[in-house]
């Protein structure tokens, strides 16, 4: 059993840029695939970005050349970095594994980009 908590949303403009954390409450290490995922009001739950335990990473096209997902096993961490952001990225923002575990869904954290 492993407990996640995200951290770092907040408001931001269009175009601006926000670092999320995600960390674990036990190692990751042996977990191979992290990824983020975000849910907007009123869609479903998806996935925006994932990355191996050795460092390989998969974007969702919405993201791709914006976002930035990385993973620091010795911190039990995964961050995604957002740059260029969009009011299309506004949702909650949650870390899990890819594929994911209904146990370890965490509250989230609000992304929320004005225009």
């Amino acid at each position: 059993q492993v407990q996640l908590v995200e951290s770092g949303g907040g408001l931001v403009q269009a175009g601006g840029s926000l670092r999320l954390s995600c960390v674990a409450s036990r190692s990751i290490f042996s977990i191979d695939v992290m990824g983020w995922y975000r849910q907007a009001p009123g869609k479903q739950r998806e996935l925006v970005a994932k990355i191996t335990a050795g460092g390989s990473t998969n974007y969702a096209d919405s993201v791709k050349g914006r976002f930035t997902i990385s993973r620091d096993n010795a911190k039990n961490a995964v961050f995604l970095q957002m740059n260029s952001a969009k009011p299309e990225d506004t949702a909650v923002y949650y870390c899990n594994t890819v594929p994911s575990w209904r146990d370890y869904w965490g509250q989230g954290t609000q992304v929320t980009v004005s225009s």
